[in-house]
C-alpha cells in the first residue's frame, strides 16, 4: 500500500481561522479524544471522553479524565462544550464527570473563577433519543435516568462557537443512526465513521446501523476539500507497525482506505461491511458502555449495571 502523506504536528495552528488541537489516544479502548481551541480566546471544545472502567472489577477511575483535566488548566482553557459524536459502544464518557470537575465551584482559591464562570454544555446530535429509547428498554434504564440527560441535541448542520471559530455538525449516520461529526476550520472530526486508511471503516450491526448510510456519509467527508483533516474516534494500527494516527487528510482516505477508497461502488461495499459484521464479536465494555453513555456520562442512581447471560438453549430460567 503507498504510504499516506506525512502528518505534521496536528496541535499547532498559525492562522486565527484555524484551532489548536491536542489528542489523546487511550491504549486501553484504543479510544482518540480531541481539545480543540480558538487560538486568539482560548475557548475550547471536549470531544469523545473517555472513563476509565476495569470490567474484572467493575471499577471506574478518572486517570484519562484528570490528564485531559490538567492539560486544559495548564493551557488556560475555557471549556464551552463537551461534545460526543455519537453513543459509544466500546466506552464509558466521562463527559459527565468533567463537567462536574470543571463547575464544582465558582472560585478557585486565589479568586478566579473556574473556567471562567462557564458550565459547559454536553451535547449530542438530535437522533439520540432514538437511541436512548432502544437501550433504555433493552435495560430497563427508568426514564427519569435518560430523559433530557444531554444538556443540548443538535440539528443537523447546526453551528456553534468556539471562542471566535465556528463549528458545524454533520450528520454521518451508518455506524449508529444517532451518529454526528463536527467541523471546525479544515478539520472534520468524524468519530467512528472513517478509520485510519490501513484500517477502513466502521462496523454497521448495532441498532440503527446502516451500511448503506455509512456508505454515504463517507461520501459527505470525500465532498470536503481534498487537504482537510479528517480525525477519527479510534486506531488499531497493526502490533508494532506504526503509532497511532489521530487523522489523515481527505485526498489520502479517497486515495487509500482499504474498506471504500475513490471507485468502491454503494453494492461491493455494502456487500463486504454486511459480510464482515456478520462474524465480529460484541465490544468488550458494551453493555457497561450504553447504559452509561446513553445518560450522557451519569452512573446509575442504584449504582448498578445490568450485563445480559448468554445460555445454551435448552436452559431455562
Amino acid at each position: 500500500m503507498t504510504p499516506p502523506t506525512p502528518l505534521p504536528p496536528a496541535n499547532m495552528s498559525s492562522s486565527p481561522t484555524e484551532p489548536i488541537i491536542h489528542h489523546n489516544f487511550d491504549p486501553q479502548t484504543s479510544t482518540f479524544t480531541y481539545l480543540v481551541a480558538c487560538p486568539s480566546t482560548l475557548h475550547a471544545i471536549v470531544i469523545d471522553s473517555v472513563l476509565d472502567f476495569d470490567p474484572s472489577t467493575s471499577r471506574i477511575s478518572t486517570t484519562t479524565a484528570d490528564s485531559l483535566l490538567s492539560l486544559i488548566r495548564s493551557k488556560n482553557y475555557t471549556i464551552v462544550k463537551i461534545l460526543e459524536t455519537h453513543v459509544h459502544a466500546d466506552h464509558l464518557t466521562a463527559s459527565r464527570y468533567l463537567q462536574t470537575q470543571l463547575t464544582t465551584s465558582t472560585s478557585s482559591n486565589d479568586g478566579e473563577e473556574v473556567n471562567g464562570g462557564i458550565k459547559p454544555e454536553i451535547c449530542i446530535g438530535k437522533r439520540i433519543v432514538e437511541v436512548q429509547q432502544v437501550f433504555a428498554d433493552k435495560y430497563g434504564i427508568p426514564r427519569e435516568e435518560w430523559e433530557g440527560a444531554f444538556d443540548k441535541v443538535f440539528e443537523d448542520e447546526e453551528e456553534f462557537s468556539v471562542g471566535n471559530l465556528k463549528g458545524t455538525v454533520k450528520h454521518l449516520p451508518g455506524h449508529t443512526p444517532d451518529h454526528v461529526g463536527y467541523l471546525v476550520g479544515s478539520n472534520i472530526f468524524c468519530g467512528d465513521s472513517l478509520f485510519d486508511p490501513e484500517v477502513g471503516s466502521a462496523r454497521c450491526d448495532f441498532p440503527g446501523g446502516d451500511a448503506h448510510a455509512l456508505y454515504n456519509s463517507v461520501q459527505t467527508l470525500f465532498s470536503l476539500p481534498a487537504h482537510y483533516k479528517v480525525y477519527t474516534g479510534h486506531d488499531y494500527p497493526s502490533a508494532d507497525s506504526r503509532s497511532p494516527q489521530p487523522y489523515t487528510t481527505v485526498a489520502d482516505q479517497k486515495r487509500l482506505n482499504k474498506h471504500l477508497k475513490d471507485g468502491t461502488t454503494k453494492e461491493q461495499f455494502v456487500n463486504w461491511r454486511q459480510e464482515r459484521d456478520s462474524g465480529l464479536a460484541e465490544p468488550k465494555l458494551l453493555h457497561q458502555a450504553l447504559q452509561v453513555n446513553v445518560r450522557a456520562g451519569r452512573m446509575p442512581r442504584d449504582g448498578m449495571l445490568k450485563v445480559p447471560l448468554k445460555m445454551p438453549g435448552e436452559w431455562k430460567l
